[in-house]
């Protein structure tokens, strides 16, 4: 037996306990947690456990998936029984030894099955490479061999140079309608007042603070936006502060991800090609340094937020639902929120977000991700060393 947020929790083989009931939801500018909602009734079964802050899933069916875990392996896991293996094969230059700092963020990020993975079993992984010179995000391509050995493995970006800040790798990973690989990278300074003259994710030259679009094997697409001669190949946006997650409009092919702000002000943005997002010479919150002045740069045309929180956030994984079991919800974005321990429900139309309603107000947990699978369910990633995959489900 074991508590959650204040009540006992039964576990048995083979039965997911629940462990959060959906009664209400809250609006993003009303903090009363028991504000009533006309949100279907709905609660969150454990599916899988023991999971080393998992922070990253990717299914290879309904059944089953690959599960990066921050502080530890690649992992494949059953969704049927719960069942883990370590998937072995892994490059032996990851760098997850987190430090005392308790805001390290090296490990294991994002994982992404390619969109033709039945035919040549491909599976992206972005991880905190390190050796004696310090650290960088990097993308690998491998060969899934069976069901828990990579092979074949290959680097598809390196986001060089190596910093010995350990913040803010960014690690985002998504396949676009268009085939290519979209990948988040972030600043990795823990405060503004430390960035050179021109902020690295202002600076088209420095691989920092920036979003790519790669062709599936590592190349550059011909027709990505031109940022000049000495850019570095494959940027696509730049302006990014820490953005982790990224998800596909099912219809339009948009691409939304999160960015965490650095005091409040956390956003969701709507990606553009060639797009400038403002960092740090804008902030929708406060920055961390409040003599911070950041520079004047006159020549650079900024793209606002969709949505911007005026409380922590700390948003992560996101998706857009278009499963059957919750039809109020089809076309609704869920993103999974880290510092408040909560789950986002956010109304879209077009590229417009409506309202803001935060899930399972009273059992919060640090939520990493939230991620749909092929058969049309909700599942949670829950950032703890004892991390879990849940399952949302009607009542």
């Amino acid at each position: 037996m074991r508590t959650f947020a204040g009540r006992v929790i039964g576990r048995s083989a083979g039965t997911a306990a629940t462990l959060l009931a959906l009664t209400a939801c809250q609006d993003v500018h009303t903090p009363d947690p028991g504000t009533a909602s006309d949100a279907p009734a709905a609660y969150a079964s454990e599916v899988v456990s023991g999971l080393r802050h998992p922070w990253d899933i990717a299914f290879l069916s309904a059944d089953e998936a690959i599960v990066t875990e921050k502080d530890g392996n690649l992992m494949h896991v059953s969704l049927v029984t719960g069942e883990k293996t370590v998937v072995r094969g892994f490059p032996d230059d990851l760098d997850n030894q987190r430090r005392d700092d308790p805001r390290d963020n090296s490990g294991l990020f994002g994982v992404v099955p390619d969109p033709d993975f039945a035919a040549n079993r491909h599976v992206y992984v972005a991880y905190s490479a390190g050796d004696e010179n310090g650290t960088a995000t990097r993308v690998i391509r491998g060969r899934l061999s069976g069901p828990a050995e990579l092979t074949d493995v290959e680097q598809v970006f390196l986001a060089t140079p190596l910093s010995t800040e350990r913040f803010h790798y960014g690690g985002g990973l998504a396949f676009g309608h268009d085939g290519a690989l979209y990948v988040t990278i972030g600043e990795r300074y823990f405060n503004e007042i430390d960035q050179p003259e021109l902020p690295v994710s202002q600076d088209p030259t420095d691989a920092r603070g920036k979003i790519y679009r790669l062709n599936p094997d590592g190349s550059i697409p011909a027709d990505n936006p031109d940022f000049g001669l000495d850019a570095v190949p494959g940027l696509y946006a730049l302006g990014i502060r820490a953005a982790q997650g990224l998800t596909v409009e099912p219809t339009s092919g948009d691409i939304w991800f999160s960015e965490h702000g650095p005091t409040r002000g956390d956003e969701i943005n709507l990606l553009e090609a060639g797009g400038n997002y403002g960092w740090p010479l804008r902030t929708s919150g406060d920055y961390r340094n409040t003599g911070y002045e950041p520079p004047v740069l006159d020549d650079r045309k900024l793209v606002e937020p969709r949505f911007a929180w005026q409380e922590t956030v700390a948003p992560t994984g996101l998706a857009f639902y278009s499963g059957s079991e919750f039809p109020d919800w089809r076309g609704d974005l869920f993103v999974a929120g880290l510092s408040a321990g909560s789950l986002w429900k956010l109304d879209i139309e077009g590229r417009t977000v409506r309202s803001a309603e935060r899930l399972f107000p009273e059992t919060p947990i640090r939520l990493r991700t939230v991620k749909q699978s092929p058969d049309g369910r909700l599942y949670l990633l829950t950032d703890e060393p004892d991390g879990r995959i849940l399952r949302i489900e009607a009542r």
